[in-house]
């Protein structure tokens, strides 16, 4: 299954780290373009500018770990498209062009689903992607939210657990999918 993340599933960091960790597992191959990444390196930069060399560092990172990820945007495809915020017209056309199966987003109002329909395509949130996943990867999603909290508690110094770091990442549902499989 291929799935194309926007900028927005990408950064922040936790959500990055679930959502890649289960592409390292085999859950999906991962979609992108430049034009998504760079939006993630000016998303951290208006954090805070030392969060874009971060962000880069990461960046190459993706890019060494999924190199089949990276998609060519064509012209064409992008000047036929109509969404009803212009600027992510590059990001259906990057999954058209990419054969994306999903586009992985938050941003449901501008990804109208009879648009994407028409293309073959539908979205979907990170919560509700992690949900289905973990059907089929429980164990390994499980062993992979571990590491995420224990690297979020030592780069923090907070004491985080599983379903607050998770809820804080927008990925509620997933949190006590979690929760409930290790009890």
């Amino acid at each position: 299954m291929k799935l194309l993340l926007d900028a927005c599933v990408l950064y922040p960091t936790v959500m990055r780290e679930v959502l890649l960790g289960a592409a390292q597992l085999g859950a999906f191959q991962p979609l992108y373009s430049a034009r998504i990444l760079e939006e993630w390196a000016r998303a951290a930069a208006r954090l805070n500018p030392a969060q874009q060399d971060i962000a880069r560092s990461e960046i190459a990172l993706m890019r060494a770990a999924f190199p089949r990820g990276e998609i060519t945007v064509g012209q064409g495809t992008a000047a036929r498209l109509y969404l009803p915020d212009v600027n992510d017209i590059h990001v259906l056309a990057a999954a058209i062009d990419g054969g994306a199966d999903l586009i992985v987003t938050m941003n449901a109002k501008d990804f109208p689903r009879h648009t994407l329909r028409e293309e073959g395509l539908d979205r979907i949130d990170p919560d509700a992607l992690m949900c289905q996943l973990y059907a089929d990867y429980a164990a390994p999603l499980s062993g992979d939210a571990a590491r995420i909290v224990q690297t979020a508690q030592q780069l923090s110094g907070e004491d985080w657990s599983l379903r607050k770091l998770f809820k804080k990442a927008r990925l509620p549902r997933y949190a006590k999918l979690l929760d409930r499989g290790r009890a």
